[in-house]
């Protein structure tokens, strides 16, 4: 959620901001009238209870001066009345200006581009040269029907479309893939953690993605449960209404999961393959720092992912996500792509995102300064999206005759 005395002390920069994320001017400008009323009836309150001090003040005066205070006295039972009236006023607006928030995004850095979509995107730099085959290379889901890896037929018969089935060594290498993400991440310093898999609508909302993204979760019949659309939701609201001691932070913790995804916005897109998965798995790095190491710890999860494909001898590219381009409550992303040469592309395989204080004013996860109180800074990003990676190996390590090899650091997993 974004800063609601930054919102009332400077609204313009706000709005400017907000604008640059495609927040409509309307829906701006009715965050302003609803800002204004709540100014508004915090001043009468304010008002009010200065004008009650006053008037008590004035008791022991009249009593020293021997006057009479039964005027005094209604007047100071009226404003007590008034007070109460304001302060629900006051608090009625406050309500209804923190549920208008609550579904506007988070303000970008001041670094992060502008731009109107994907395409718009800015390239940081590849890593790795992707390979020329004598042949032309064919596309991962031909393999997996000639190799027996993944079935689609069956994945639709005992679900529906867009889900799959690993059979043998497809399954073998998904499995070896999770291991070794998991190994890699604890190297790096990410706590291994086992998570719940079905989330509460407080959790979504801490994260952000309920109550804008609920038409995109699959919800379980008669509870205010959720399938979880990724680790990153049971990870961060971990700490949920925590105040933590200045010496745990920074907390690195990495997670595998299913992932679950109605994918609701996204009809005829990646129809074949696993590229768009109702349900996938993945291993997640969730970070929750003080604000002033939250760069270091971002730059470090972005090494980690990329160091990870490197390791699989996976070329990719990293990008910074535009503007037009950037999550609900990302200031900041950057993207690893990796190359696909079935589809002669690059492909998103990781987000990883900066949520700066936005996640934390949601979630109330703070830490002790001195002897202040302050908002963490949480971080999310993949290491990585399973079925993306297996895609990847499938492609990258064909043989003409459509066998697949098998990365070098994966073998000791088989």
């Amino acid at each position: 959620m974004i800063d609601l005395k930054l919102l009332q002390k400077d609204f313009e920069t706000v709005s400017r901001e907000l604008q640059r994320k495609n927040v409509s001017i309307e829906t701006i400008n009715m965050l302003n009238e609803h800002n204004e009323t709540l100014k508004s009836a915090k001043s009468a309150f304010e008002k009010a209870q200065a004008k009650q001090n006053e008037m008590s003040k004035l008791f022991g005066q009249y009593k020293r001066e021997g006057k009479d205070i039964t005027e005094l006295k209604a007047d100071v039972d009226a404003n007590k009345i008034k007070i109460a009236q304001l302060h629900e006023t006051q608090r009625e607006a406050e309500e209804v200006l923190t549920s208008m928030v609550m579904g506007v995004p988070n303000i970008p850095d001041a670094d992060v581009p502008d731009g109107a979509n994907e395409d718009e995107n800015v390239e940081i730099k590849k890593v790795l040269t992707p390979p020329i085959f004598g042949f032309t290379p064919k596309e991962h889901w031909e393999m997996a029907e000639s190799n027996n890896w993944i079935d689609f037929e069956r994945g639709v018969k005992v679900a529906k479309s867009r889900f799959s089935v690993s059979f043998g060594m497809g399954a073998r290498v998904e499995r070896a893939l999770i291991n070794f993400m998991l190994d890699f991440n604890r190297e790096r310093g990410f706590m291994e953690v086992s998570v719940p898999e079905i989330v509460n609508r407080k959790a979504l909302e801490g994260t952000g993605q309920l109550p804008k993204f609920e038409d995109d979760l699959f919800k379980i019949e008669g509870e205010d449960l959720f399938l979880i659309p990724t680790a990153e939701v049971p990870l961060t609201n971990l700490f949920q209404d925590e105040i933590l001691p200045t010496d745990m932070l920074p907390i690195k913790m990495a997670g595998f999961t299913a992932c679950f995804r109605k994918e609701a916005g996204s009809a005829g897109r990646d129809t074949r393959g696993m590229i768009r998965q109702h349900q996938f798995y993945k291993v997640e790095m969730v970070s929750i720092t003080k604000a002033d190491e939250s760069d270091k710890v971002f730059d470090e999860m972005v090494a980690c992912a990329s160091d990870i494909l490197t390791a699989l001898e996976l070329p990719h590219r990293l990008v910074t996500l535009c503007t037009g381009d950037l999550g609900f409550s990302a200031a900041k992303t950057v993207d690893l792509e990796v190359w696909l040469p079935g589809q002669n592309q690059y492909r998103e395989i990781s987000s990883i995102s900066n949520t700066r204080d936005f996640q934390a004013r949601r979630t109330k996860i703070r830490y002790k300064e001195g002897k202040k109180n302050q908002l963490v800074h949480t971080l999310n990003g993949s290491a990585l999206a399973v079925g993306r990676t297996l895609v990847a190996v499938m492609e990258n390590f064909q043989n003409e005759d459509g066998t697949i090899n098998i990365p070098d650091v994966l073998k000791p997993y088989l």
